[in-house]
């Protein structure tokens, strides 16, 4: 059973930056998939950024240039880079692993004010 744990986020102001973190734990083997995911009021669960363990990495387009996904495989760990945020990215923002099954943190909110 992985268990993902993240730390970071917060409030910044427009323009602003926040790093987020995530560690997991409970498993010997390098996770395929890690990434992050978001959820703003009222809208759907949507992708930010993902990297597989073989280095390669997608964005959502509404943050390309913008946010920086980053991991090392060896330890299991994610993190995300946010900079230039805007308020549209007020969300919370999700912790996500794909070892044979989906794995998900607890949230952290992340707040940008205008």
């Amino acid at each position: 059973q992985v268990q993902l744990v993240e730390s970071g986020g917060g409030l910044v102001q427009a323009g602003g930056s926040l790093r987020l973190s995530c560690a997991a734990s409970g498993t010997p083997f390098s996770i395929r998939i890690m990434g992050w995911y978001r959820q703003a009021p009222g809208n759907q669960r949507e992708m930010v950024a993902r990297t597989t363990s073989g280095g390669s990495t997608i964005y959502a387009d509404s943050v390309k240039g913008r946010f920086t996904i980053s991991r090392d495989s060896a330890k299991n760990t994610v993190s995300l880079q946010m900079n230039t945020l805007k308020p549209e990215d007020t969300a919370v923002y999700y912790c996500y692993a794909f070892l044979s099954r989906d794995y998900w943190g607890q949230g952290t909110q992340v707040t940008v004010s205008s």
